[in-house]
């Protein structure tokens, strides 16, 4: 996790409890979560966004059916070579 061992985490929590005290750590914490689940949401939907892009773009099926049958190709030249 980041290269920060039992040590470095436990000195990281105790500053933590001594800036924002112990009541306000869940409500961080919670906050913190959050906002990692909504960025990963958002992440993944950027992601899909391009996913869809891509397929829409022209010429970017031919290419996908040239991949296919190359690979296509390279099977069969692995299965006659042996």
């Amino acid at each position: 996790m980041f290269g920060f061992g039992a040590p470095e985490l436990l000195v990281i929590l105790f500053i933590a409890i001594l800036v924002f005290g112990g009541k306000k750590l869940p409500e961080i914490g919670a906050g913190l979560g959050k906002a990692i689940g909504s960025f990963k949401k958002e992440i993944g939907e950027v992601e899909e966004a391009g996913r869809d892009l891509k397929k829409s773009l022209p010429g970017v099926q031919d290419v996908e059916e040239v991949k296919e049958t190359i690979k296509k190709a390279r099977d069969m030249s692995r299965t006659l070579g042996r």
